[in-house]
């Protein structure tokens, strides 16, 4: 059997090896492509492609010279220019604009010629650069939407490589600290990379088969999910199957009960992270509704390799695999002090004291939210400054009364002029000027009086939009989709937020058979959300030096802490409830549970931060201040709420926490029993004592849990598949 199901993924690898490498290039990168169908500067993007020429490629060229430009600057700027329009297809006579004082010409170019062609973009935007060059104190810029865009494209392109690469050695580094084996770590590792070849042909597939929006931050996104959600996976399967090796001689008999162990824990958390996925498939941003399904896929492909082709491949290498720690068969492992046993006997002697001083915390840091700034700029979108952004800023600082970035205005052919002269008369207005017409529709080039994604040009937009609706015109161009960026986010936090909460919740309720115990989860995955975004909005600026905050942070960040942090309460209370059907009172059932699930979910904890944490060395803000606030919240999850706040809470709640449930009534005395004589310490209102072993940290043999056949019926049979 285990040979069927290497052999199995080894034909699946080969069919879909070819998809998984056309993955890359489905991605689409521009601000347009994240945009929903609905927003004007969608209508103006599409509508551009349809008139002459299609789709143009707006550059500007910037000549500076600190002190003013000499005589011979101009005329290198003037030779440069007409070498670029001997050379492309431009769109009208570039015209210089020299600055006030003389120091900076600018020339506003622009083709038609590369189309839609992404290459053929990169292209026109390089040569153009290569032609144009200073020196001698004389600085050229090439910048504008398309110089933008190129510079945005070189980063996606080395993205999906330099994260897949990051990450493999992040988590390589921490499996041979955690298993303390020189073959071990292999194995989870090779099968992540399975599955990640997997996702990738699935991605590719989405986008082939039902249109689904593909960009290189979801793509990068889901690289990350795989490996960091497979490697937990897989830290949960290896730590069970070491546990029954010891109990079972064949290797075999082993994994099978350690699957059917943690299996339902496992099928839930991936069931929980995908639900919560595929709720972004209400957003309105097209970015965001495509990330759904691929980041879904991802945690698929993560779960399906994980439960089949790890345990097969750990059956095929026997026990030799955990060499030189092997866990002989009938052996007990070596008892030792257990830190989180530790940590959670010193919480349960307080722990009214310490639910309060951690709800307080977690309140307190979610405070800093107060001090997220607005959304960050696209000058400020990257964290290494290209020659787009720095074009970009010598535009507005020596020409500030003009913005050097159109607004783009789409009107019908009748109404052309009338847009014009209702453009010219709108508040902020600088200059109007017409541009191509065709298929009905004339393009009109604004330029406002504001810089580019500054609050006055957003009023400006705001009053064009409002004064041509009438008319029929759209408003559109780079200023405006960010606009429209900001808006679909909001709309999106709206409808996302309580569709995640709803499908996580539905799915906690099915595994715990409880409603206390799903709620409680629920609030303190919110809590590390808040607390987690506080951190962020508090290092951001003062530390990071970021201009502003994405758009998106709140959304994505959210969605994906509550299904990845769900994940670890998942894998606790699972335990816990298994604790209590074999009759343990509610105090010992979460000391049980924190002490059997305390070390490999720290671990899994520390290797899915650490993987969230890659997208921090990316040069891209947006998924820096997204792989930070989740790294944070994983940990925040990991070592106070799960340890302390879950855990005391449970004890405090005792039966209640498994409301209405089975489990939450008190169980009948036997028949015969008189008073209260047998009754449980919990019934009786006193404090059940822990065993010995729980009050010293030691973990107890896993041979004194309470016999299934004192359990009822249905419950025993729950404990003896367990």
């Amino acid at each position: 059997m285990p040979w069927a199901v290497v052999g199995l993924w080894l034909a699946a690898l080969v069919l879909l090896g070819p998809l998984a490498g056309k993955f890359a290039g489905i991605q689409q990168n521009r601000a347009v492509d994240y945009l929903p169908d609905s927003a004007d500067s969608t209508q103006v993007a599409r509508i551009q492609d349809r008139l002459p020429g299609g789709e143009s490629t707006d550059l500007v060229l910037v000549y500076h010279r600190e002190g003013g430009l000499s005589a011979a600057d101009r005329r290198t700027a003037t030779e440069q220019v007409a070498e670029v329009r001997g050379t492309y297809d431009l769109a009208g006579e570039p015209r210089g604009v020299p600055s006030k004082d003389g120091s900076t010409l600018m020339y506003p170019v622009s083709s038609t010629q590369p189309g839609q062609d992404e290459e053929a973009r990169d292209a026109f935007v390089e040569g153009v650069r290569e032609i144009a060059e200073g020196g001698g104190g004389l600085s050229v810029e090439v910048g504008g939407p398309g110089a933008l865009n190129t510079d945005m494209n070189e980063v996606f392109g080395t993205l999906d490589a330099t994260l897949l690469l990051a990450t493999l050695g992040v988590v390589t580094v921490l499996l041979v600290l955690i298993y303390r084996s020189p073959f071990l770590w292999l194995v989870p590792l090779a099968v992540a990379g399975v599955a990640a070849a997997t996702a990738m042909a699935a991605g590719y597939g989405l986008h082939e088969l039902f249109d689904v929006t593909v960009t290189g931050q979801s793509g990068g996104v889901m690289t990350v999910l795989v490996l960091g959600a497979g490697t937990d996976y897989a830290l949960l399967i290896v730590s069970r199957y070491r546990e029954e090796l010891r109990r079972h001689e064949r290797p075999y008999d082993a994994m099978r009960t350690a699957l059917r162990g943690c299996g339902p824990a496992v099928l839930a958390s991936s069931g929980t992270v995908a639900a919560g996925l595929l709720c972004l498939l209400a957003a309105d941003l097209n970015s965001s509704s495509g990330m759904g399904p691929v980041g879904m896929v991802g945690v698929l492909a993560a779960l399906v390799a994980m439960t089949t082709l790890l345990p097969a491949v750990l059956v095929l290498l026997g026990r030799r695999v955990f060499w030189p720690l092997i866990p002989a068969f009938g052996s007990e492992p070596k008892t030792r002090r257990s830190l989180f046993a530790a940590m959670g006997t010193s919480a349960t002697r307080r722990p009214v004291t310490v639910l309060v001083g951690g709800a307080v915390l977690l309140g307190a840091l979610a405070l800093g939210t107060l001090n997220l700034s607005g959304s960050v700029k696209q000058e400020d979108s990257f964290t290494e400054r290209p020659e787009s952004i720095t074009a970009m800023r010598t535009l507005a600082r020596e020409y500030p009364e003009r913005s050097s970035r159109p607004v783009t205005v789409i009107a019908p052919d009748r109404r052309a002029e009338t847009v014009m002269a209702r453009a010219r008369s709108t508040d902020g207005v600088a200059e109007v000027a017409p541009g191509r017409s065709g298929s009905g529709w004339t393009e009109i080039a604004v330029f406002t009086t504001a810089a580019p994604e500054t609050a006055g040009e957003t009023r400006t937009i705001e009053a064009l939009r409002a004064g041509l609706d009438p008319e029929g015109a759209y408003v559109g161009g780079p200023s405006a989709q960010q606009i429209d960026l900001a808006d679909s986010e909001a709309r999106d936090r709206e409808v996302i937020v309580p569709l995640v909460l709803s499908a996580v919740f539905v799915i906690l309720v099915g595994l715990l058979r409880s409603l206390v115990a799903p709620l409680l989860l629920l609030a303190a995955v919110v809590a590390v959300w808040g607390a987690a975004l506080g951190i962020g909005a508090l290092v951001f600026g003062p530390v990071f030096g970021f201009g502003g905050t994405d758009a998106g942070l709140g959304l994505l960040s959210f969605v994906f802490l509550v299904a990845l942090g769900v994940d670890y309460g998942i894998f606790l209370m699972h335990r816990m409830r298994e604790e209590s059907v074999r009759g343990a009172e509610p105090e010992v059932a979460a000391l049980a549970a924190l002490r059997s699930t305390g070390g490999v979910i720290a671990s899994a904890g520390v290797v899915l931060a650490a993987t969230f944490a890659v997208l921090t060395t990316l040069p891209l803000v947006g998924l820096v201040e997204l792989g930070f606030v989740i790294a944070v919240g994983v940990l925040l999850d990991t070592f106070l709420v799960r340890t302390y706040l879950v855990t005391t809470a449970s004890v405090l709640l005792k039966r209640w926490v498994w409301w209405p449930g089975r489990l939450s009534r008190v169980p009948e005395p036997p028949a015969g029993a008189e008073g209260g004589a047998s009754r449980s310490p919990a019934e009786r209102g006193a404090s059940p004592k822990l065993p010995a072993s729980l009050e010293q940290g030691v973990p107890p043999s896993p041979t004194r849990a309470a016999p299934a056949a004192r359990l009822p019926a249905a419950e025993a049979d729950t404990t003896a598949r367990s």
